[in-house]
């Protein structure tokens, strides 16, 4: 059997992980999702599940993965053979997800390109993004080299790439962050933006609100994709479990809060307070904040800063995506690290050019009016990732049982402070709200519901 890697240290797995939560979910997802739910009620919903519902499923992947030293393929089967389908649900997630997101990556070089080489006007124009995205090389291209950094970072392993990487990249994209939203929020005008996206009204509070809120935890934590496993199999037996969660929790939420007052306030002096303007979706990145930041005084160096950040978000849930995906080959069937990254590789390249491609030769492919990166999405985003999650809760609240999650918890530290509230959570709340959110996920795909 080969050597399991690890993570030199806590710090180490606690980067890398926030590094594959934090991603585009935070920084363009969570902003316009903010200001459609009611700013400051949005976000105080969001941090209530974060800390609850994501904590819960969170500590039971990161548990799992180190109780049994696995990737997910293996690590539900070694507990209970029986629940072995779910280490291979948990394999196809990321195989799905991985390509097309690193066809959106690749979008991000590409306007990252364009402002650091003084082209931002270009980019302001309103059929630029749809004009790039249409074209049948150049969006390959971007997308080719998006795949080949990522392929290198996880070809030089664990701690040599995946940590060393995170350790750089997620100090510097805090600092970022905090410039932007520091530079943002003193805009003339900004004030208006600040005061909706901060103060919670319960006026604004309903049903959809917490769909929403739930949706967007379940996105953005990196949760139900076998990532939380794989990463768990690498992590230290003497690192404190539920500490490392805790701060992946503010990494994850501290990113996305920062998100929204880089955009919100901007777009909100952009457009003259008009709350529509930041509810379109990819548009908002791609079509929306070129514009704001070409009505910015530095507007050009703020969106370059803006543009690289995004690279080293989207690079970083990445790395942890193709990650997972080595892991899953390796432990499944014994290759070596080079073998299946080279593998992996080729597989997303394939699999990512027909989503790329989907919106240009391939634009006729389509189901209920969505592309191919969108059929993907929805596949992998709306159905598979709230399945598995589910059964994880099943498994571990009704199977295994809880007792087993706690004891890996108390390996480290000996104490388990958020005992009572994960039983509760694994075992009652959770699978009731990832029913509420598989069936409104599948209804608003489709077209039944509109959150």
């Amino acid at each position: 059997m080969q050597k399991r890697s690890n993570f030199s240290s806590k710090i180490g797995f606690v980067l890398a992980a926030s590094g594959s939560a934090v991603g585009l979910g935070n920084i363009w997802r969570f902003p316009y999702l903010a200001a459609k739910y009611g700013g400051g009620t949005f976000l105080l919903t969001y941090v209530v599940l974060a800390v609850t519902f994501g904590f819960t499923l969170m500590t039971a992947e990161i548990a799992l993965g180190r109780r049994t030293g696995l990737s997910a393929i293996g690590a539900f089967s070694a507990l209970d053979k029986r629940f072995g389908f779910l280490g291979i649900l948990a394999a196809v997630i990321p195989i799905i997800i991985f390509p097309y997101y690193s066809v959106i990556g690749g979008w991000v070089l590409k306007y990252f390109s364009v402002f650091i080489s003084g082209n931002m006007k270009a980019a302001t124009g309103d059929d630029y993004f749809t004009g790039f995205i249409t074209n049948s090389v150049s969006p390959l291209l971007w997308f080719f080299l998006f795949i080949a950094l990522t392929a290198i970072i996880v070809l030089l392993g664990v701690e040599k790439g995946i940590e060393k990487v995170s350790k750089i990249m997620m100090p510097i994209l805090v600092l970022l962050s905090l410039i932007i939203a520091v530079y943002t929020i003193t805009l003339d005008g900004a004030k208006e933006g600040l005061i909706y996206y901060l103060r919670p009204r319960m006026s604004d509070f309903s049903a959809k609100t917490i769909l929403a809120a739930m949706g967007q935890m379940f996105y953005s934590m990196s949760l139900a994709m076998g990532i939380m496993i794989t990463y768990g199999s690498y992590m230290k037996k003497d690192d404190n479990l539920e500490g490392s969660v805790h701060q992946i929790e503010i990494f994850d939420t501290g990113i996305a809060f920062l998100a929204g007052l880089m955009i919100i306030p901007a777009v909100f002096v952009f457009s003259g307070g008009d709350k529509s303007a930041l509810g379109a979706g990819p548009g908002l990145m791609f079509i929306t904040l070129p514009k704001v930041f070409a009505s910015m005084k530095f507007g050009g160096f703020i969106g370059t800063i803006f543009f690289i950040m995004v690279f080293f978000a989207a690079l970083t849930s990445a790395i942890s995506l193709m990650e997972t995906i080595v892991s899953i080959f390796r432990d499944k069937f014994h290759w070596s690290r080079k073998f299946a990254c080279v593998f992996v590789t080729v597989l997303s390249l394939i699999l990512g050019s027909l989503s790329s491609l989907g919106f240009g030769p391939l634009s006729s492919v389509s189901w209920h009016g969505m592309s191919i990166l969108d059929i993907m999405d929805f596949i992998s985003n709306s159905i598979l990732m709230p399945i598995l999650a589910l059964f994880t809760c099943i498994f571990v609240g009704f199977i295994i049982k809880p007792d087993v999650i706690s004891d890996e918890v108390r390996v480290s530290g000996g104490t388990f402070k958020s005992e009572k509230l994960f039983t509760v959570m694994i075992k009652w709340i959770a699978p009731i709200l990832l029913v509420v959110i598989l069936a409104s996920s599948i209804a608003t795909g489709l077209g039944l519901f509109s959150l």
